[in-house]
């Protein structure tokens, strides 16, 4: 899967705005804050229609992440790798003769959590990963140096709304269970079959909407004195809990 992108932090109003107009995937934009002025506007309208994470910030963090020291007052942060489209997920699993596996990650903002869920995806042979456009971690050098790899065959793709993705794959025949401590014990649960496992935030865990989304809700037996598992750990768990299920005949 030859999906790599350079990342790199764009700079400069004319080379950002060149970024956004030439289809480059920006991860995020960081702009000098109350810098209106007409160039500026116009990068945040290209913003805008790609749904970019835009953060207003003050001039010194600018300096400190620029390596040119001319910025212009805006910096875009792009992307490692180029993102899949959910069908291509669906695709992979069709060409492999697989009912459909894939991860769902509700905000994760590690990034080496997420490349580390992306490894355990790649080895436990899900076809793909999900991950949200806002308020989440995206595919930067430090989670493809973590995925050890498997970003260059697992396709990761990136939504607006994870709820409502989860809705639409609902119709294609997949079910979807999330981690949640409240949840049923894993080993009861029937999880064979097209299914899509979801991992919440390191802190807040599966938001309410996308549990309330979700068809079944698993619990991770534990018996130490925490009350919970890193996110990736989690995700690997309850992964090969699934695993099993589906080697089992």
């Amino acid at each position: 899967m030859e999906n790599r992108f350079q990342e790199s932090n764009i700079e400069g109003r004319n080379a950002v705005l060149e970024a956004f107009r030439s289809g480059r995937t920006v991860d995020k934009l960081f702009v000098l804050e109350h810098c209106e002025d007409g160039p500026v506007r116009t990068i945040l309208r290209e913003a805008k229609k790609q749904n970019t994470i835009v953060k207003f910030v003050k001039k010194e963090r600018l300096d400190q992440m620029s390596r040119t020291g001319t910025h212009q007052g805006v910096i875009a942060q792009t992307a490692a790798y180029a993102y899949a489209q959910v069908e291509d997920i669906l695709e992979a699993a069709r060409k492999k003769g697989e009912p459909p596996f894939l991860f769902v990650l509700d905000n994760i903002e590690d990034p080496h959590n997420l490349g580390a869920i992306i490894r355990t995806a790649n080895l436990a042979g899900a076809h793909g990963v999900i991950i949200p456009k806002n308020r989440a971690a995206g595919l930067t050098a430090v989670v493809a140096r973590t995925s050890a790899g498997a970003l260059n065959y697992t396709p990761v793709a990136k939504v607006t709304n994870i709820a409502r993705t989860i809705e639409s794959l609902k119709k294609e025949g997949i079910w979807f269970v999330c981690a949640d401590m409240g949840g049923t014990q894993m080993y009861d649960l029937d999880l064979k079959g097209p299914i899509g496992l979801v991992i919440g935030n390191e802190g807040q865990g599966v938001s309410k909407l996308v549990k309330e989304t979700c068809d079944f809700i698993a619990s991770i037996p534990m018996k130490g004195d925490i009350d919970s598992l890193n996110a990736s750990v989690a995700a690997g768990v309850l992964a090969y809990e699934i695993v099993r299920q589906r080697l089992s005949k």
